[in-house]
């Protein structure tokens, strides 16, 4: 086997997924499986003993579902994980708690049990194997962070707004940042997350339990608040436009931009229209440029822009592409991130 071979291990309880995924893995000139487990115990033990450079995982499975064995994995072996889960609700809670755990991505079953319909989407599952197999391992260690909890010191003017972009690894990185803003910052923050629907409701819901600001996912023309978290909602850019004094959202099912909706460029860029030089945004973790466009339009009008630095990204992409554009005020680990939104503020 040549070097440049992925090797990938398949975990899942259910022999028709499992026909279907080493199907599609197998006619790839690059990849090769290396294993097969039919519960999460059993991935543990084969994700130590064979080294894959990736592993599909099933949610629910027996001895071990996928989120334990991703714990489990990630201590003894990391390795870059992609979670195979299902539409409902349960399924997309516990692969958001396993992206946050060290799973480095997520594809959806389709609806529908037959062949054809997964192999629909082979071309996405290749991709993501492809892009998880570039990731280092070391980056999904999740290490004890020095987190400082911002205080506010004075009554924030309110006029501002705070934009977030994140992809792959930014789960992990909202849950460092959005539970340590707090509470008075009196302002809106919009967060744009790449995830499909029914993902970006499970993850507003998860951040609103442990934040002090209110977290949910953002609706169709529902005018912005001080104090509230606006997750950008799956499958939709969303736009933000002025009436009088007033900022109101949108949703926008236009094309794709950066090849992904919701796209942090479309917020940015409505954001910075209306909200000109107060503007707080920070560039997360994740594959590609998405976010750096947008950037140079929030400088232009002379709103701040922090990226991430390469030392807590699981991915060095969009924040790198707004460094290397000359774009960043500020580079820092995502653990430093709150405080410095807050002093921005």
């Amino acid at each position: 086997m040549t070097d440049n071979v992925i090797k990938v291990l398949i975990v899942d309880d259910s022999g028709f997924m499992r026909m279907v995924l080493k199907d599609i893995i197998e006619k790839q000139p690059d990849m090769k499986i290396v294993g097969i487990a039919k519960t999460g115990l059993e991935g543990v033990e084969k994700a130590i003993e064979l080294k894959p450079n990736v592993i599909t995982m099933d949610v629910e499975m027996p001895e071990l579902n996928g989120l334990e064995a991703v714990k489990l994995i990630m201590k003894k072996s990391p390795t870059p994980i992609i979670m195979v889960s299902s539409l409902t609700s349960k399924d997309s809670e516990i692969t958001l708690e396993a992206l946050e755990n060290g799973a480095v991505d997520f594809i959806q079953k389709p609806a529908g049990s037959v062949s054809f319909t997964f192999r629909s989407i082979a071309d996405e599952l290749l991709e993501k194997i492809r892009n998880a197999a570039k990731i280092d391992p070391k980056n999904l260690i999740r290490k004890a962070l020095p987190v400082k909890k911002p205080k506010i010191s004075a009554a924030l003017r309110g006029q501002k707004i705070v934009l977030i972009a994140s992809s792959t690894g930014g789960p992990r990185s909202l849950d460092t940042i959005i539970p340590n803003l707090p509470k008075g910052i009196n302002v809106p923050v919009v967060v744009v997350q790449h995830m499909p629907p029914g993902f970006t409701k499970s993850l507003a819901n998860r951040l609103d339990k442990i934040s002090e600001l209110t977290v949910k996912e953002a609706e169709d023309n529902e005018e912005l608040k001080p104090d509230t978290v606006y997750i950008a909602p799956g499958s939709f850019h969303l736009g933000l436009k002025a009436n009088g004094n007033k900022v109101y959202t949108y949703l926008d099912s236009s094309d794709k931009i950066n090849n992904v909706r919701p796209a942090a460029d479309f917020t940015f860029d409505k954001a910075a229209e209306i909200y000109k030089s107060n503007i707080v945004a920070a560039v997360l973790t994740g594959m590609g440029k998405d976010g750096a466009k947008g950037a140079f339009k929030i400088k232009h009008y002379g709103g701040k822009i922090i990226a991430e630095s390469k030392d807590t990204c699981v991915v060095y992409g969009m924040p790198k592409a707004v460094v290397e554009e000359g774009y960043a005020d500020f580079v820092l680990p995502n653990y430093e991130i709150a405080e410095k939104i807050v002093e921005l503020l």
